[in-house]
């Protein structure tokens, strides 16, 4: 998987077998030896199957709703600061890094933690498109709609069998989304000080195919956290991790946004 948050995980690697049954069957008690009588065992083949809920597993509907609330505060936060203090949007890129590497390599999800995430993502992204739709008037929803647009495509191809999630594929994934991190570095490094202007190295025709790459790989890095969350679900993880699925999604989303905010701001030349 090419998710840190998902590959820090031991539930979201592989497809994982039911466990065994311990010696003597599930009715079996410590010391017994005597088989269960007839009427037992009618009782049990004729008893309901146990529900996810009721065991305590994670299910699709506890991803959606967990997603949808840290959306919520996202934009709640974002609403505030677009309106009231966009210039925070630096503060909340520094804090929400921090949250996202903490939440990335916690074992155990947190959902504290995973809402303050949610909230300094909100502050970023609040001030963010606000310098940007500044800038470039209109660009924000324009975003948005591919934002969501692209997250619908992934999820239909993904449920269609369309796109398969190998090893291969999530291996090149990996070292391309790696590449493409030390490009930024690169390009970010070169503006810090002073070498570059406006955009750096994503100025012009190789600005634009850049961006293209960067939506396209953030796009790949979608369906491989929907194969993540499906062997989840599949392999029976406990419900607290229907928190990470959620933090996973989330951070996989808001990469895309700012990628397609960048791109369209390019595609505006002015």
């Amino acid at each position: 998987m090419s998710n840190p948050v998902f590959n820090n995980s031991d539930v979201f690697g592989s497809r994982r077998g039911a466990a065994a049954a311990p010696p003597g069957g599930p009715w079996a008690q410590p010391g017994a030896q005597a088989a269960p009588s007839a009427a037992s065992l009618e009782q049990m083949y004729a008893a309901p199957t146990a529900t996810p809920v009721q065991m305590d597993r994670m299910t699709y509907d506890d991803v959606i709703v967990r997603t949808a609330g840290m959306f919520a505060v996202i934009v709640v936060t974002g609403a505030l600061t677009w309106v009231l203090a966009p210039g925070l949007w630096i503060l909340g890129a520094i804090v929400g890094l921090v949250l996202g590497l903490v939440n990335s390599f916690k074992k155990n999800p947190s959902p504290g933690l995973i809402m303050a995430y949610a909230a300094a993502e909100g502050v970023f992204l609040g001030g963010l498109s606000r310098f940007f739709e500044a800038a470039w008037e209109g660009v924000v929803p324009q975003a948005v709609l591919a934002t969501a647009a692209t997250f619908a495509a992934c999820l239909v191809l993904f449920r269609s069998g369309k796109v398969r999630v190998t090893p291969k594929f999530t291996r090149w994934l990996l070292v391309a989304i790696g590449g493409y991190l030390v490009f930024s570095l690169v390009n970010l490094g070169l503006l810090l000080f002073g070498v570059l202007d406006g955009w750096g190295m994503r100025e012009g025709p190789l600005g634009i195919l850049i961006g293209l790459v960067a939506v396209g790989l953030a796009s790949a890095a979608l369906i491989v956290d929907f194969d993540a969350i499906k062997r989840g679900v599949e392999g029976g993880a406990p419900l607290r991790f229907a928190w990470t699925a959620a933090f996973g999604l989330v951070v996989t989303l808001v990469w895309l946004y700012v990628e397609f905010l960048r791109l369209l701001a390019i595609l505006r030349g002015d």
